[in-house]
């Protein structure tokens, strides 16, 4: 693959995962995400 190939290609997925994560954040998937992780975290240090 030529560098610019590559290049363009890194562009286009990092736009794409940037995209991604706002329409996520924009979906409320963020707190969903956010209380899992406590609860997770909770339950392995055995509290929860």
């Amino acid at each position: 693959m030529s560098c610019g190939k590559k290049a363009a290609a890194q562009i286009v997925l990092l736009i794409t995962g940037i995209t991604m994560l706002c329409f996520g954040v924009w979906r409320g998937e963020a707190a969903t995400v956010l209380s899992k992780a406590i609860q997770l975290c909770l339950e392995c240090v055995g509290i929860g």
